[in-house]
């Protein structure tokens, strides 16, 4: 089974009941061990940690960011990059690899519900063991919706005085 340490070891048939995909569909860039912090977060929940990549940008400056991350969405040939901050490094290295690859999704302000509704609807949108750009680009956009939902304020009442 796949560990939130490991996560683009190829998983052996049937571990963890994933039928497939086997490899990384995505690649979370975030500052510091925020990406590592939410993919064991995944793992923990639902098993299928190893379906995320991830990439800090700690020490990196844009071109290196850029870089990094074009190595691994060749390498996991995965079509969704989730980042933390919408105007931050990686949104912006993600934005211009997006522009040599028109089929990568690029989904900003990354929550744990986002990626959590990502990864069980990137199984259901597997052709074989293949995540296709439409279905990857589907499940991101069905993650976006209840990400969006899962953030919410319960204010409390002022404190007394």
């Amino acid at each position: 089974m796949s560990s939130p340490e490991t996560p683009n070891a190829v998983l052996p048939a049937g571990a963890a009941g994933i039928a497939a995909p086997r490899r990384p569909v995505a690649l979370v860039a975030a500052h510091g061990d925020l990406a590592a912090g939410l993919r064991s977060a995944v793992h923990q929940i639902t098993g299928h940690g190893a379906l995320l990549d991830v990439l800090s940008n700690r020490d990196m400056g844009g071109a290196e960011i850029e870089r990094a991350m074009r190595e691994k969405l060749a390498a996991a040939d995965a079509f969704v990059v989730f980042t933390d901050l919408p105007a931050g490094s990686c949104a912006l290295a993600a934005r211009r690899v997006q522009r040599d690859r028109p089929d990568l999704t690029v989904v900003t302000g990354t929550n744990l519900g986002t990626l959590l509704d990502f990864v069980c609807a990137a199984e259901g949108a597997c052709d074989g063991d293949v995540l296709t750009p439409e279905g990857a680009r589907a499940a991101a956009a069905r993650a976006v919706q209840r990400g969006q939902v899962a953030l919410t304020q319960v204010p409390g009442a002022p404190r007394a005085g």
